[in-house]
């Protein structure tokens, strides 16, 4: 295997600033985050690294390993367009940083194993390593909170998703043993620790998705128009009653249900978690992702066999679709003592009835294989 080229040989200088930032998995609360609600993402160990030097004139030079054979993008801060591929979401950081302090070019290499199309926030991660290393380079006068917000701006603005804000958060401050409970609404986070009895795992279906693809986008609006025909400011201020009063057309009514019933799943989560309660968490993610699956209509057959599939293995106490839909990947909760096995149990079955071959990305502290 050909070794990558160092910053070094790609730029004929030396970095002056390593970052990184980790991907992250949802265990509860999907399409929450941009109706105002709760959500519970927690780290993965997979990681996204930034090495970058400050450089004088307006020119960024941004080389990813991910296209070992291409030479570094580069374009003129300040004249960034975009272009459908992955540096967008680094020009879009930099349209977004410019106004707040960055004040010249840079270069920067970039080089993830976070899977790329698995929901898993690949690119919520490159956001914000990259973000790290620019506010290390350049003095920006951004909290953990505020570089989360400005990646989000990124992907809404520039590139194009209608993301909401928690894959940015989750990757600005979340960590591998706790889950970011946060308020999305008011940006009001606690670390809720996981108990030592309990693994998550996490399994890609290997059914990529994409956030900026239509399904997604259709979703928000209908969102967006169940929340007016209701008459709330977000559905996180609507309730099962409002919604089956309201009268409204069948699709609005399934996906409001569904915002409102997964609200309430994580707010039971958290409580289960802090308990120790494992069953019950683990049939909030079976509940989590039926809701998916029939009102909010995101998943897919192959989502749908990998869930059923973990559900009947020994020592996993629920498993649900993770991410935005239309593909990706799952996330379970196991027995701490059993999560590699139980993993391995899981992605022989799926390759087994649908014929596609699922990776694991973590089972309890094991990276991807």
């Amino acid at each position: 295997m050909t070794p990558l080229p160092s910053f070094a040989s790609l730029f004929q200088l030396q970095p002056e600033f390593r970052t990184s930032a980790p991907g992250r998995v949802n265990l509860i609360g999907e399409h929450t985050d941009y109706n105002g609600g709760f959500v519970l993402p927690t780290a993965i160990s997979q990681t996204t690294r930034v090495e970058m030097a400050p450089s004088s004139g307006r020119t960024i030079r941004v080389w990813s390993a991910a296209f070992p054979g291409r030479p570094p993008v580069e374009y003129e801060l300040g004249r960034e367009s975009r272009n459908g591929e992955w540096s967008d979401y680094v020009k879009g950081m930099t349209v977004v940083l410019a106004p707040l302090g960055l004040a010249s070019g840079f270069c920067a290499r970039i080089e993830s194993d976070v899977p790329v199309g698995s929901g898993l926030s690949s690119s919520a991660a490159l956001e914000i390593s990259l973000g790290r290393a620019l506010r290390s380079g350049f003095n920006l006068p951004l909290s953990d909170v505020d570089l989360a917000r400005a990646a989000r701006r990124a992907e809404n603005e520039f590139v194009g998703a209608p993301v909401g804000i928690m894959d940015q958060m989750a990757c600005s401050l979340a960590t591998v043993s706790s889950a970011l409970f946060l308020d999305t609404r008011s940006l009001a986070f606690e670390h809720v620790p996981i108990p030592a009895a309990a693994a998550v795992i996490v399994i890609d279906s290997g059914i990529e998705h994409r956030h900026a693809d239509g399904g997604y986008k259709q979703r928000r609006r209908e969102c967006e128009e169940a929340a007016a025909a209701l008459g709330v400011r977000e559905l996180r201020d609507a309730d099962e009653d409002m919604i089956e009063r309201a009268g409204l057309p069948d699709v609005l009514a399934r996906r409001a249900r569904h915002v409102v019933t997964e609200n309430r799943r994580v707010l039971e989560t958290v409580d289960a978690l802090r308990t120790g309660d494992l069953a019950r968490a683990g049939e909030l993610f079976v509940q989590s992702h039926t809701s998916m699956r029939d009102d909010f209509e995101v998943s897919v057959p192959e989502i749908d066999a990998l869930v059923e599939i973990a559900t009947r293995v020994q020592d996993i106490y629920g498993a649900r679709l993770t991410g935005g839909g239309f593909g990706g990947a799952i996330v379970a909760l196991a027995s701490a003592a059993r999560a590699r096995a139980a993993a391995d149990e899981v992605a022989a079955a799926y390759t087994k009835v649908t014929g596609q071959r699922a990776s694991i990305v973590m089972a309890g502290d094991a990276g991807a294989h």
